[in-house]
């Protein structure tokens, strides 16, 4: 069996309607490669986050906030006694909490001494579940690199269940959107994460957790913004105000939120900058715990979306109208953006979708665009022809496919001006060039107003069609009414010629209506909106006979049959032209134009006529 082959014209022809959504795809493929489009898909993660809005958070995790008011009741300077942690864990270990993690580092000896560091030492074995916060920072300069970690001095890390860094890891823009898993230093066997060690210890006490990703990071699903999980005051605790069994069973974890101790960072919930860390690790928890982080769409996948977009784009203005390609693709972006929230709210699926937005827009954009250009283009080309109205109608036909070579009624006219060529030879090339544009202009002019469609120029003779590009039912009257307006604008062409040059013209005018081909023709290089066929043909031979009979308009009996009740007309007789081997019956039409030139041609006719 053959392969069915598609030709390489078609590929290209595709290829060139298509160009702004090819353009748009590889535009929206660059960007995406050189994170151009990153500070715009993380405001759109931020407004699928709003629209979402907050969840109802796990009951088990509880928040120790060193706040405001800590500072106020307590009256102590920062950092606090480390008595004074002793004391807050001794109240947590009263009411059996399952695992207590601390966003503090203690990476030196307190300043009270070492009774101070002793006594909290103590109070981290008795509650025998605490994670303790450690630091990892890396400078990376030009041509330095330097890591350092910052882990609990050992006292205190002896009764620990397990020390982890407590970094947060924000993104260019400088929000906090993920969490690393592991933190693996170059100098140092991979750590777990503070979130990471957390889940792990929640597991092991039996705690029912989803199983931890294999990814190095995840996005965090967001419950909510700031106080999403309760919060109590560290003093409060300290002086004993909540009861014991409040902790019972809980995920307790103590950090700063006050403003002075600089632990806050904007996520999708705080664009302001506000959320503690504390609270961002107690999102990120319960993530790991609920195995729900936001799955990202492989970026490849999201990226070819986009190139289909943007084909779509440029897909939809060329196959509908501009109005209805412009509604079809903002429903296209509606149902896209819908999905994108679907996904989101439902799967806690996140698609970059601006990605797709932009190529919509560039491939939609570019296209229509790329079509006003070549409308304009055309429109000033087809207005050779035809009348600014008809030629933004023709534009628009050609661009439904409506205009396509087909055989139709037509009236031809064709006129000139009757020994041209002689009086060419009195004159200067550049008289004759002023001369043929004044006169051209005047009788286009006249053919458009009319209705006509002026298919062509040859020197001095104009080429006129009816009922082209669109039906009309007057026709036929239309290129009579034409002719008998040339008659009239040749004679005033013809005073100043003769004041000017000191020439005098006249033209005759040949008609016949008939069936043609009409459509654009011609070859490859060259198209044109035309006519073809024996009618056409016979209008030529009815003018270039004007002279014979001496008259100046000549008109076949297909047309006098539809504008005899309309103009003055007198039979002239059949006549054989060149090229057709029977007879046509032919008609001149006489001006009704009160013209002394042209008064004693009429009285004549009538008279002749009244025998």
């Amino acid at each position: 069996m053959s392969k069915m082959k598609v030709p390489w014209s078609r590929i290209r022809r595709i290829g060139r309607k298509h160009l702004a959504g090819i353009l748009a795809g590889v535009a929206v493929v660059v960007l995406v490669q050189f994170g151009l489009l990153d500070a715009q898909e993380h405001w759109s993660l931020a407004q699928l986050f709003e629209l979402r809005g907050s969840r109802e958070p796990m009951p088990q995790i509880v928040i120790v906030t060193i706040d405001e008011s800590t500072f106020t009741e307590m009256n102590e300077q920062w950092p606090f006694a480390r008595a004074r942690h002793a004391e807050l864990l001794m109240q947590l270990a009263a009411g059996k909490p399952r695992l207590i993690g601390i966003d503090l580092i203690f990476d030196a000896p307190s300043s009270r001494g070492p009774k101070d560091d002793d006594a909290f030492g103590k109070a981290i074995a008795f509650a025998g579940n605490v994670v303790l916060g450690a630091a990892y920072t890396k400078d990376i300069q030009p041509y330095t690199r330097r890591e350092t970690f910052n882990f609990p001095i050992p006292v205190l890390r002896r009764g620990a269940a397990a020390v982890a860094p407590v970094n947060m890891h924000a993104d260019a823009d400088g929000d906090v959107r993920r969490v690393p898993l592991m933190v693996t230093p170059e100098q140092l066997a991979p750590m777990p994460a503070f979130d990471t060690t957390l889940h792990r210890l929640l597991a092991k006490s039996g705690f029912p957790v989803a199983p931890l990703p294999t990814s190095p990071s995840i996005l965090i699903n967001f419950r909510g913004g700031r106080t999403t999980y309760p919060w109590v005051s560290y003093h409060r605790v300290v002086r004993g105000e909540i009861p014991s069994e409040h902790w019972k069973d809980k995920i307790v974890l103590i950090g700063p939120t006050s403003p002075i101790l600089h632990d806050q960072f904007p996520t999708a919930f705080a664009p302001a900058g506000d959320m503690p860390g504390v609270e961002i690790h107690a999102n990120a928890l319960e993530t790991l715990v609920r195995g729900n982080p936001i799955r990202e769409v492989p970026q490849a996948v999201s990226t070819a979306l986009a190139v289909v977009a943007g084909l779509l784009g440029a897909a939809l203005v060329i196959r509908l109208h501009a109005f209805r390609a412009l509604i079809a693709a903002a429903g296209l972006w509606v149902i896209l953006t819908l999905a994108a929230y679907a996904g989101f709210v439902l799967m806690d699926v996140w698609m970059r979708g601006m990605a797709g937005t932009w190529a919509l827009v560039l491939g939609y954009g570019g296209t229509v665009v790329e079509h006003f250009v070549r409308e304009q283009r055309e429109r000033r080309r087809f207005q050779q022809f035809f009348s600014p109205a008809v030629a933004r109608e023709v534009v628009r036909h050609k661009e439904e496919g409506s205009l396509d070579t087909s055989r139709r009624l037509v009236t031809v006219l064709f006129s000139d001006i009757r020994g041209f060529t002689t009086l060419s030879e009195q004159l200067q090339p550049e008289q004759v060039a002023e001369m043929l544009r004044e006169y051209l202009t005047e009788m286009t002019e006249i053919v458009f107003r009319n209705g006509g469609t002026v298919d062509k120029y040859i020197g001095d003779c104009v080429m006129a069609l009816y009922n082209v590009p669109f039906e009309d039912a007057q026709h036929a009257a239309k290129a009579v009414r034409t002719a008998l307006e040339f008659q009239e604008r040749t004679l005033a062409v013809s005073k100043r010629w003769e004041e000017k040059l000191g020439i005098a013209i006249r033209n005759g005018v040949g008609i016949n209506t008939g069936e043609a081909v009409v459509g654009t023709l011609g070859s490859k290089q060259r198209l044109e909106y035309t006519a073809i066929g024996d009618t056409i043909n016979l209008g030529a031979r009815l003018e270039s006979i004007t002279k014979d009979y001496k008259t100046n308009i000549i008109i076949s009996e297909s047309t006098y049959v539809l504008v005899k009740d309309q103009f003055v007309t007198k039979e002239l007789g059949d006549v054989t032209v060149k090229g057709k081997s029977q007879p046509v019956k032919i008609y001149a039409v006489l001006p009704t134009s009160l013209d002394p030139e042209w008064a004693p041609t009429v009285a004549e006719y009538l008279s002749t006529r009244a025998k």
